[in-house]
């Protein structure tokens, strides 16, 4: 008889390493700039404690503490910046890339990948929050279009009143760049009560319940960017 157990959750450490791995891929001087960030700022740390009142071995040991403290800071905000900067990069180019990106947003949004595809692999994602329904669509501009509108109205027919915004993902003329995705979307004005979109969700689960099993379009798809974000934000 065998039984499967659980995989053992990875240790910060390893989850640092692990992101610090797949981050250098695409920034290569990741490691030099880590370096120089700690050096600059743990010395400039050190600096503007010993400018301060008091002399002595206390005031000596609080300046190096200090410094240490400055320079992990410092290190880590840039690690997070480049970290995020370099995974969008390394994915923008790849089918379902969009809702790896998805996976980044803070609590108080619900997101669901793929809600639609066609064979081109062009796809919609969904993201319900504060703001209403945001529907997200990544592939060619004139075939999301007819994706979009196709679920647009699927959507109002269970929603009537609920806001719904429309978003494509991409470089072009009206487009939102895959970066700037998690915060195009956190910057929406909103439009209805938690209570609301408690409402919402459990209307929009009947809609899904309909559709069945929606398989993820082919192309290799990160799993770690909310662990990243998540490492970056100390939980």
């Amino acid at each position: 008889m065998s039984s499967s157990t659980p995989a053992p959750k990875k240790s910060r450490r390893g989850q640092i390493a692990e992101t610090f791995r797949m981050a250098k891929r695409g920034d290569p001087r990741l490691g030099l700039i880590l370096l120089g960030t700690f050096v600059v700022a743990a010395a400039l740390g050190f600096l503007v404690f010993q400018l301060l009142p008091g002399s002595g071995w206390l005031s000596m040991v609080l300046s190096v503490i200090s410094a240490l403290l400055v320079g992990t800071l410092a290190t880590l905000i840039v690690f997070g910046r480049r970290a995020q900067s370099s995974m969008y990069r390394q994915i923008e180019d790849q089918p379902g890339s969009g809702g790896a990106a998805l996976r980044m947003l803070r609590r108080g949004w619900d997101t669901s990948e793929v809600i639609a595809f066609n064979r081109q692999q062009d796809v919609v994602h969904r993201a319900v929050g504060r703001a209403g329904i945001v529907l997200i669509a990544e592939g060619n501009p004139n075939r999301t279009k007819q994706l979009l509108a196709a679920e647009k109205r699927k959507h109002e027919r269970v929603t009537a009143d609920t806001p719904i915004t429309e978003v494509v993902v991409g470089r072009g003329e009206g487009q939102v760049p895959l970066p700037k995705l998690v915060k195009h979307l956190q910057k929406l004005p909103k439009a209805i009560r938690p209570a609301e979109m408690t409402d919402v969700l459990y209307r929009l689960k009947a809609l899904d319940a309909q559709r069945g099993k929606v398989p993820l379009p082919k192309g290799p798809l990160p799993t770690n960017m909310k662990g990243m974000r998540s490492n970056m934000r100390g939980r």
